[in-house]
């Protein structure tokens, strides 16, 4: 006959004391091992769920009276339990005990505590941990994606003011990090304005996709007790209960959404912090961090080193990771819910954490950063950034651009192996490559004209940028004031 008797813990600090009962489950008789509490306890990254949890408790407790399922003595009885399990945790007197798992038999057990055990048995009536951590979430998710379209438009106001403050600062625009064409420092920033506004309707728009309550889909199938979904869902402040009980257990596709629109603004971010890190340097000198948002060398005195803008682009990688493990963790799971899925959270808490910080001391460094005009427009007065001009008006004299596109090279490297500006050529000595040139260089091509004759939408003209600013300020006023208070 098969040895069933539960074995005595063994290997390293599994010792005597160190295996706790179950709180709840007539399946089992032996105590789980110390090893298997260590590796499957979640408290201490899920303890950011316990707002949500008692929310979603306290809701669960109205319904359950409501419907007759409790009496309204235990209804008053557990909202006043959480009530104070809510206060002690907001003051740190909370007795979190890694022992008990997760933020879910923590809160039980304290509940026990407080009310007694049969009054606490019966909050989880018709509920599952299924469907209570993916309300929790839910959430969670909500507010944490607004507190993070909050910071990303406050840094795109950011933004949008320095840019304000720089209509007539002219610096060149790069393409394959070389000098391309003069563009103003307004339209530059207004090009990362443009980027973070769509960042921050990624996350408008996942919001959209956490209206559905799961609470009440129990394990996977539902209940067989009168419970009003509608009533907890619209406590919550969902719009509905989910649709599918198995759905709503088993998916983390919102949760997925959430780390895909983290990553992709961290990456935007990146790309905002490498200019900072490359225009803060010596060689270009276009910008001067603060020294609130610098920090010095541990052995040469004379260093400023970018630190903030550094470690936003190396977080990025986090932000990264971290989509890329919940999309490990879910590729196979078969419906519905696995303990694999206890693995979202940390992404999901660590990027949420990532992307506020970032958003945070990237708004700070470029609020408070010194333009040094000067070397911009000393770098802007390069005169190959004008080349583009003089095959345009080749362009407006009838020749196809390909052939002005050939016939301007040609001068460039004229230019260049003769050591000349390229504002210098006669039209002699342009019509020597291109008989259609009716003027010299100087009269066809400057930088003010560079500018001011792009005035196409989304060009550099003076006039198209402060209308753009225009626009931008509006907007971002408008998305500010549309949400709520709420923060991360």
């Amino acid at each position: 006959m098969a040895d069933t008797s539960q074995k005595k813990p063994s290997g390293p600090g599994a010792g005597a004391g160190e295996a706790s009962e179950k709180l709840w489950g007539g399946r089992f008789e032996g105590r789980t091992d110390a090893a298997v509490e260590r590796f499957t306890a979640s408290i201490h990254f899920d303890r950011a769920l316990a707002h949500f949890d008692l929310r979603g408790s306290a809701a669960h407790a109205r319904m359950l009276a409501a419907v007759g399922l409790i009496s309204a003595g235990d209804e008053r009885a557990l909202i006043d339990g959480l009530a104070q399990i809510a206060a002690q945790i907001e003051d740190g007197s909370f007795p979190f005990d890694p022992a008990l798992e997760d933020i879910h038999m923590n809160v039980e057990s304290r509940l026990r505590e407080i009310v007694g055990v049969d009054v606490a048995g019966r909050l989880h009536t018709g509920r599952s941990r299924n469907d209570q951590v993916a309300t929790d979430l839910a959430l969670y998710l909500r507010d944490v994606s607004e507190a993070a379209e909050r910071g990303i438009l406050e840094l795109r106001g950011v933004l949008i003011e320095r840019a304000a403050e720089h209509l007539d600062t002219v610096l060149p625009g790069y393409t394959h990090l070389q000098r391309a064409q003069p563009v103003r420092l307004a339209h530059h920033w207004l090009a990362f304005a443009e980027m973070f506004g769509r960042d921050a309707s990624r996350q408008r728009n996942l919001r959209s996709r956490l209206s559905d309550c799961p609470l009440g889909s129990g394990a996977l199938a539902g209940s067989t007790l009168a419970l009003d979904r509608h009533h907890t869902a619209a406590a919550l402040g969902f719009d509905a209960p989910s649709a599918n009980s198995m759905d709503a257990v088993a998916s983390r596709d919102v949760a997925l959404e959430f780390l895909s629109t983290a990553a992709i603004c961290m990456v935007q971010l990146s790309r905002l912090a490498e200019e900072l890190v490359l225009w803060s340097t010596a060689e270009f000198g276009f910008v001067e961090l603060s020294d609130a948002y610098s920090t010095g060398s541990s052995l040469m005195p004379q260093k400023k080193n970018p630190d903030v803008p550094e470690l936003v682009r190396g977080k990025s990688g986090r932000a990264i990771g971290n989509l890329v493990t919940l999309l490990c963790v879910m590729k196979a799971l078969p419906l519905t819910y696995n303990r694999d899925m206890q693995e979202d959270k940390e992404p999901i808490f660590d990027s949420a954490v990532t992307l506020r910080d970032s958003l945070e001391v990237m708004a700070g460094a470029i609020q408070t950063l010194r333009v040094n005009t000067e070397r911009m427009a000393a770098a802007a007065d390069d005169a190959m950034l004008l080349a583009t001009d003089l095959a345009e008006a080749l362009v407006l004299a009838g020749v196809p651009f390909r052939e002005a596109h050939e016939a301007v090279g040609q001068i460039v490297r004229h230019c260049i192996g003769k050591e000349l500006d390229l504002r210098s050529l006669t039209r002699e000595d342009l019509q020597a490559f291109h008989a259609s040139f009716s003027a010299s260089a100087a009269e066809i091509a400057s930088l003010e004209g560079a500018l001011e004759g792009r005035k196409v939408t989304g060009g550099t003209a003076r006039g198209t940028v402060a209308e753009a600013l225009s626009k931008a300020r509006a907007d971002n006023a408008r998305r500010l004031g549309e949400l709520s208070n709420g923060e991360l």
